[in-house]
């Protein structure tokens, strides 16, 4: 029988966060993590994606609609959409034949805690500025 390959994967408690496979146990993504949700976001059709789902908020939107939306051809757009899900910056869901989609917040939150991570050398009320920017008031 073969053996199993294992992957290095921690839970994390569904009540903080949702993804299980882009943030470690503080709550930050690692550094190949954001490596690749910046070279998601570095492609302008998917960059204006993203903007739109997070736009989009709870709701979020079907993918024809992104689609249409933004001009873009639905097997390009299929694919925008699957580089930026394996980033962890979006999620689908299914209901019925349709797909919908949403930014994922959590790995949102994973990204920008990545880079405020050492904010300001340990001074948080430098930065707090930047972070009361960041909060959504919604």
């Amino acid at each position: 029988m073969p053996k199993k390959t294992q992957f290095n994967t921690r839970r994390i408690s569904r009540k903080c966060l949702t993804s299980t496979y882009h943030i470690n146990s503080s709550r930050y993504m690692d550094k190949d993590h954001a490596l690749d949700a910046f070279a998601a976001l570095s492609q302008s059709t998917r960059l204006d994606v993203f903007r739109l789902l997070i736009k989009a908020g709870e709701v979020g939107m079907s993918a024809g609609d992104i689609s249409d939306t933004l001009g873009v051809r639905q097997n390009t757009m299929s694919a925008n959409l699957s580089i930026l899900a394996r980033a962890g910056l979006i999620r689908n869901k299914r209901e019925g034949r349709s797909i919908r989609y949403f930014a994922d917040m959590d790995g949102t939150r994973g990204l920008l805690a990545f880079l405020m991570e050492d904010c300001c050398g340990g001074r948080p009320d430098l930065c707090q500025a930047v972070i009361n920017a960041l909060a959504c008031d919604c």
